[in-house]
């Protein structure tokens, strides 16, 4: 069992682990951006510190930091809750090199599952059914529509790093795509500082 562990995310996610590891006896290590210093997730855990500015590209996803964090404090595990960095492989990889224990999938598993483009390549290679949609990345809202139209409407515009819904969208017609395209594409960046997206056919 593990001394002590470091929670990378916040908010209810962060509160759930930190209890569960509060019932084990296991020392928690909370992270914060500087717009949550005064969050909940803060005050639960044994120790808190801060991870960045308020974007969550420059604090929950900021993987050096969040390591050298969890370094110089002796952490022995890390729980990534769900969503931000929880489906990135790199940050599974960098937790296995710096010796710390990913409380997850090992990286290998992450990198064919975590991006949604490469399950689906894992699934139809093993013979496995899938929605009708694209095996590559879209580049752009232009190319977007012209994949719709093929595909036929409706369609879900998914980010292909995205978790918990964060990036996915069901698109009507030609009209709400550009807007719909664009709009997904920041939040998965922001989110998940990954913007790849890819659609597939609706299944009502």
């Amino acid at each position: 069992m593990f001394n002590k562990v470091l929670i990378a995310n916040r908010g209810e996610i962060a509160r759930r682990v930190i209890r569960t590891c509060k019932r084990l006896n296991i020392n928690t290590v909370a992270i914060y951006s500087e717009a949550d210093a005064e969050s909940l997730h803060v005050k639960d855990a044994d120790e808190a510190y801060c991870v960045g500015k308020p974007p969550v590209a420059q604090s929950y996803l900021n993987i050096e930091r969040i390591l050298e964090i969890a370094l110089e404090n002796g952490v022995e595990a890390v729980h990534p809750g769900y969503g931000l960095l929880s489906e990135n492989a790199e940050f599974a990889k960098r937790c296995e090199e710096e010796g710390l224990i990913f409380i997850g999938p090992s990286a290998d598993v992450i990198a064919s599952m975590g991006s949604k483009l490469e399950a689906r390549k894992t699934m139809k290679a093993a013979g496995v059914p899938i929605v009708e949609g694209v095996e590559a990345p879209i580049k752009d809202a232009e190319e977007a529509t012209e994949i719709a139209k093929r595909l036929g409407y409706p369609i879900m515009l998914k980010a292909s790093a995205g978790g918990g819904g964060i990036g996915m969208q069901l698109v009507e017609n030609a009209e709400e795509l550009a807007k719909a395209f664009e709009g997904n594409q920041k939040r998965a960046q922001s989110f998940f500082g990954d913007g790849t997206m890819y659609m597939e056919r609706f299944i009502g």
